[in-house]
């Protein structure tokens, strides 16, 4: 098949990830793949990075003379790359590619939700959902839900596709494993937590960081933090001030850029998805099951489809947190069961999964 993927994200966040690693997918599989871009986007750069054929438009304008001229682009693409497939992971540009597809110009069009904000149930949203797209990809049950009840799509258009994992590149690492706890010098007794996540709020390094201090206080001082992350929209230096503020300069580590996330993740004894709302797409969370190091998590976005209830804390609540984190340190059971039960979900997240799956929502078979 001839695919566009329109990916007009600006950070490189789950969002793109999401799409480029379809993309990626897509093309190894053998399918014509062109991914349509923002200029000077982390996006467009990590999709150069991938080898794959970017082109950036200026899709999020809305000047209208530029809008009429983007239409325009976009009607001369379609005439000569002919697309069987456009697949919008944004709202920006989705009514030009909206009135294309109801010109008759041929081609399917898809649209995939995996941002956290419910679309408005109004006019011009029920029509491109409803008439002008064929189908409405989910990626969490909660926007799945929310199509099914306030737009009146018909089950059938409409599709839950949680993403997928790379299981070869993500696997524990023994040997990673053994280097990073020596170069952190951390002990065979330590348990580690690790979070992987830019420095952001959403992402809750604050409250782990109180969590775990609150943990240590109480005597459990084996528990130490491994950040797995960098600045983004929050500083380092504000991470390292909460740091202090805990009195946890001495259990924490903080990693930036990893270059093997595998082996940094083989590090850790138990991951913790912390974000206050967000994780409509959880990479994070499927890298650290694929690497077999299981997980508990806040009760936000995409991990109640892929966790057990009992794996799950209310989000931003330190102590309910702090309780999960014990019960993982303490109660070998409940590790067990949590690995066991994780390990078992991930078998269905591969990315050959993900592919398969997208490849029968596009031919109609899904």
């Amino acid at each position: 098949m001839r695919i566009i993927q329109v990916v007009n994200v600006r950070w490189f966040n789950a969002t793109a990830w999401y799409a480029l690693f379809l993309s990626r997918l897509l093309r190894d599989a053998g399918h014509e793949v062109i991914v349509l871009t923002l200029e000077g986007t982390e996006t467009h750069e990590k999709a150069l990075a991938w080898g794959l054929d970017a082109r950036a438009l200026p899709l999020n304008t809305v000047n209208p003379i530029r809008l009429v001229s983007l239409l325009f682009s976009l009607r001369k693409l379609v005439k000569t790359f002919q697309p069987d497939v456009v697949n919008c992971h944004r709202g920006e540009s989705f009514i030009l590619w909206g009135l294309l597809k109801k010109c008759g110009k041929g081609f399917k069009l898809f649209r995939t939700r995996g941002d956290q904000r419910l679309p408005r149930n109004n006019f011009p949203n029920r029509w491109l959902h409803s008439s002008c797209a064929d189908g409405v990809i989910s990626t969490n049950s909660v926007m799945h839900r929310h199509f099914l009840s306030n737009f009146g799509i018909p089950n059938p258009q409409l599709h839950l596709i949680p993403g997928g994992v790379d299981r070869d590149k993500f696997q524990f690492s023994p040997a990673g494993r053994a280097e990073l706890r020596e170069q952190y010098g951390y002990a065979d007794s330590d348990f580690v937590v690790g979070l992987l996540g830019r420095f952001d709020e959403v992402k809750g390094q604050k409250e782990l960081i109180a969590s775990i201090a609150t943990l240590r206080a109480q005597g459990l001082t084996q528990i130490k933090l491994l950040l797995l992350g960098f600045e983004t929209a929050t500083s380092e230096q504000s991470v390292r001030t909460w740091i202090a503020e805990n009195d946890m300069q001495d259990a924490t580590t903080i990693t930036g850029f990893c270059p093997d996330i595998a082996a940094a993740i083989s590090c850790c004894d138990l991951g913790v998805i912390a974000s206050k709302w967000s994780e409509t797409i959880a990479r994070a969370a499927l890298e650290f099951m694929s690497c077999h190091v299981p997980i508990v998590s806040s009760s936000v976005g995409v991990m109640p489809d892929l966790l057990p209830a009992e794996a799950l804390f209310a989000p931003g609540d330190v102590q309910d947190m702090g309780t999960h984190i014990t019960r993982a340190y303490t109660d070998a059971a409940y590790y067990a069961r949590l690995g066991h039960i994780q390990g078992e979900r991930i078998n269905h997240l591969t990315g050959a999964d993900f592919l398969q799956q997208t490849l029968n929502v596009y031919r109609g078979l899904a």
